[in-house]
């Protein structure tokens, strides 16, 4: 295996929300599905690391003992949001919260349902960061998307606005003239995997 050798981002860590399960589709949790053979959960965890963060805690919730026991997740802090039914928004409070107290200063938030999003996006927005005040997005043809980048002077309003499957939308709705917009529609594609009909874009690519 060719070493790892990415240069590390000490200030940002990526945080993974992979808590969803899957209403949608049956109830099949979206961490457990495969792309190319490999879970979600491992592909933007993965991911994530290619893009520079020096650490990466993902938020677990349906199926939490069976991703543990499936997914290989070497490195990354795994953080069990009991509350996952609630929505995204409840994932996104634990996960900000499992980072207080570390050296972060900034959180790069992805969803485990986006796989047309991969390390190049990522690395674009962690780019972009500059210190706890920042606010950075992912843009498609100027349209704002994941992932988005957000300083730890953020977080407290972000948690206290995180509510059912809002995640930090309503935040940023609010302070939209501070967000700094990067381009990624050139590397990255931002559909999701919610429904049946989106399952068509997951390619086979061996058993897992």
């Amino acid at each position: 295996m060719t070493p790892d050798r990415t240069p590390r981002h000490p200030d940002v860590a990526g945080l993974l929300l992979a808590a969803g399960g899957g209403r949608r589709l049956g109830g099949r949790p979206k961490a457990l599905l495969c792309h190319d053979g490999t879970l979600l959960v491992e592909r933007t965890a993965r991911a994530l690391r290619d893009a520079g963060c020096a650490r990466v805690h993902v938020v677990l919730g349906a199926a939490a003992e069976e991703v543990r026991a499936r997914a290989e997740l070497s490195g990354c802090v795994l953080v069990d949001n009991p509350g996952w039914g609630e929505g995204m928004g409840s994932s996104l409070r634990v996960g900000l919260h499992s980072l207080a107290g570390t050296d972060a200063r900034g959180a790069l938030v992805s969803l485990v349902d986006q796989p047309g999003i991969g390390p190049e996006a990522y690395a674009r927005v962690l780019g972009a960061f500059t210190d706890e005040t920042s606010l950075v997005s992912a843009a498609y043809d100027g349209g704002r998307g994941h992932p988005v980048l957000l300083g730890s002077a953020h977080w407290a309003g972000v948690v206290e606005a995180a509510q059912g499957d809002q995640g930090a939308r309503e935040y940023l709705r609010r302070h939209s003239a501070e967000i700094r917009l990067v381009e990624c529609g050139d590397v990255a594609e931002p559909y999701d995997i919610d429904t049946g009909a989106d399952l068509g874009r997951l390619r086979p690519g061996g058993a897992h």
